[in-house]
């Protein structure tokens, strides 16, 4: 035998920040295996049977509008911000305060992480946006609903529903 040792071949230790984006990573895919893109109708339905119709003095359409125009109505939709913060869900909730990511330091005002609000199931979603809807700007929280749906004539949301 040659001189030297025999040593086992030691792998690379990948830093933390890839470790996190791969967490991220899979997360996303693990969601999106889960995803449901809801039609106008059936989100209707669901919130109305999570008592959203009339919350706070919204109307149903007032909460199916904001979602089409937040995710298209998809549940694993997931936005990433500038500021590193991310809105998931179907109400595309933000980050910064609501929910907890990555981040240790944010408010988590909701007490439940972000992946929990891709479920299609809806209820954690629901939970969460009842309590943004108790901030003072109520829906006016989402830029979307400002701009798309505040003010205007929403009954088209909810027509032929059936509900």
């Amino acid at each position: 035998m040659e001189g030297g040792s025999w040593a086992p071949r030691r792998w690379p230790c990948l830093p933390g920040i890839t470790l996190l984006a791969l967490a991220s990573l899979l997360s996303c895919l693990l969601s999106s295996g889960q995803a449901k893109v809801y039609s106008r109708c059936e989100l209707a339905r669901v919130l109305q049977d999570f008592g959203l119709d009339g919350f706070r003095g919204y109307s149903l359409a007032d909460w199916v509008c904001l979602a089409y125009f937040a995710s298209g109505f998809n549940t694993a939709a997931v936005d990433h911000e500038a500021d590193g913060s991310t809105n998931s869900g179907i109400f595309q909730i933000n980050s910064r305060k609501w929910c907890k990511n990555l981040n240790p330091h944010v408010p988590n005002t909701c007490q439940m992480y972000c992946s929990d609000l891709l479920n299609p199931n809806l209820k954690d979603t629901v939970i969460c946006a009842m309590k943004i809807v108790q901030d003072p700007q109520g829906l006016g929280t989402w830029e979307v609903w400002r701009h798309h749906c505040q003010g205007k004539d929403l009954s088209d949301w909810v027509d032929g529903c059936e509900l």
